[in-house]
């Protein structure tokens, strides 16, 4: 079973997981993925606009490469001001989190 993301989380994970270095969007995809152990899937749908939407926000950076595969693929990689939003959404999630274990252990 795949869980649905919390409204927010994908640029997060997006930024975490290339935090390691530069990757295509499908690499982006099965990482998060497999990192997830499965739980959650990233559809296209969902990735390549957020990928083009951090890359406005100059939190990414983007280079045509070729793949594994000997494909023509484009690659993105943190800017510094990507490491900084990645520090402010981490920061707030783990926030987040807190609260959401205070309500649910409170009866």
């Amino acid at each position: 079973m795949t869980q649905e993301l919390l409204p927010g989380t994908l640029y997060m994970m997006v930024l975490r997981t290339l935090a390691s270095g530069p990757l295509h969007g499908y690499a982006i995809a099965r990482r998060i993925q497999d990192a997830s152990r499965g739980g959650l899937q990233i559809e296209d749908g969902s990735l390549y606009p957020a990928l083009n939407r951090m890359l406005v926000k100059g939190w990414l950076k983007a280079e045509w490469g070729t793949s594994d595969n000997n494909r023509r693929a484009r690659f993105y990689q943190l800017t510094p001001e990507g490491r900084k939003q990645l520090e402010r959404e981490a920061s707030d999630f783990d926030q987040l989190i807190k609260s959401i274990q205070l309500v649910m252990r409170s009866a």
